[in-house]
């Protein structure tokens, strides 16, 4: 891809690229990264940073305490470290005159298609702006149901957020390995991969990086929702000389996944971005050819069974009959109604719920093939 194309970029970065491994922040390394974004940025380009770290900057501004790693003791870690972080941040990003502005995110903030066109908004505005939007995980006050989990995972949806053309994750490793490269010798880089299939997730392994907790397995699954959203996504060593720059201007360093041909338009990308699916409604083969191959809504005459409570309006997901996942989209009947309606005729939907909304359970616009 040529250097124009990557307009808005979105530049991950892990807790082991900002700490070098160390218990502390590395600020001469993150005065470089802060360079190379400002380089970019000075050539007309979009950078949004997406910054680990918050934890690892609280316990460092406490004096590395001794205290057992419970959840409300990480939350104190961040609330400590959060705003540490953004203060070396905004000095960093000073010496090249540009201002930061901070986002906290967490899934809820994407859940609802209000609070996503209200995210998307308030960062589209920093970018026109010409502010670099730094953005973390609200790490203080999220619970296990409403976190991402993970800044890959949160770097994908900002990626989507902003419409960017480039999701760069960049880690301890220089990407994507054939194996372990830390155990076998033999092993090589992959340079470019066309699809993430069981065989490269087996690759990925487990995290192994100790301070963070995205490892290879979450960085997969970042680029899978980057690519669909139409981003090409490079994950690279974010200790490369100038790898931000080089990157941006196409040099092959990394691995790449070169984006999707046809990214999602905005609906459809929020439902990928967006809720946790509530439910499950498992589909028979005729049913999933049509979705497929067809490009059908689902009807309820193609419904074998309905799983989980979910509302109208809720995301819900698609199996098919060997419950591999097949689509997820906005379902326009509540789970019990589904249950009701499953196997008959949308004329008959009227008869058995004594109402109707009309005679798809999720349609094709409010649908996305997985």
């Amino acid at each position: 891809m040529s250097d124009s194309m990557y307009q808005r970029i979105v530049v991950k970065l892990g807790t082991s690229v900002l700490t070098g491994g160390t218990p502390r922040l590395d600020q001469p390394h993150m005065v470089e990264l802060a360079r190379q974004c400002a380089a970019l940025h000075e050539r007309g380009r979009e950078i949004i940073v997406c910054t680990s770290g918050a934890i690892a900057a609280g316990r460092e501004r406490l004096g590395f305490p001794d205290v057992p790693a419970t959840v409300t003791n990480k939350q104190l870690f961040a609330a400590v470290g959060q705003s540490r972080l953004m203060l070396v941040w905004e000095r960093l990003f000073e010496i090249y005159g540009l201002h930061v502005g901070q986002m906290l995110l967490t899934r809820a903030d994407v859940e609802s298609r209000r609070r996503f066109l209200n995210a998307r908004d308030t960062l589209l505005a920093l970018l026109q702006s010409r502010i670099v939007p730094i953005i973390n995980e609200n790490d203080a006050v999220a619970t296990e149901e409403i976190k991402v989990g993970d800044n890959d995972n949160l770097s994908a949806l900002v990626t989507i957020l902003a419409s960017a053309n480039l999701l760069l994750l960049l880690t301890d490793q220089p990407g994507l390995f054939t194996a372990d490269p830390r155990l076998d010798p033999q092993a090589a880089l992959i340079p470019e991969v066309n699809d993430i299939d069981a065989a490269v997730r087996a690759l990925a392994g487990g995290s192994r990086s100790g301070l963070g907790v995205g490892g290879m397995a979450t960085k997969l699954q970042a680029a899978d929702v980057a690519r669909r959203a139409g981003a090409d996504v490079v994950i690279a060593a974010g200790r490369a000389p100038d790898v931000i720059s080089r990157i941006a201007t196409g040099e092959p360093v990394g691995t790449r996944f070169p984006a999707l041909e046809t990214p999602l338009e905005s609906r459809k990308r929020w439902i990928l971005a967006g809720p946790m699916p509530a439910g499950f409604i498992l589909i028979d083969a005729g049913a999933a050819q049509a979705l497929r191959e067809k490009g059908r809504s689902l009807l309820p005459a193609g419904i074998v069974a309905v799983e989980g409570n979910f509302e109208r309006g809720d995301t819900i997901t698609i199996l098919s009959a060997d419950r591999a996942p097949l689509a997820r989209g906005i379902v326009r009947y509540a789970s019990q109604d589904v249950a009701q309606i499953a196997g008959c005729h949308s004329d008959q939907i009227p008869d058995r719920l004594s109402y109707t909304y009309g005679p798809v359970v999720v349609h094709r616009n409010d649908l996305i093939l997985l």
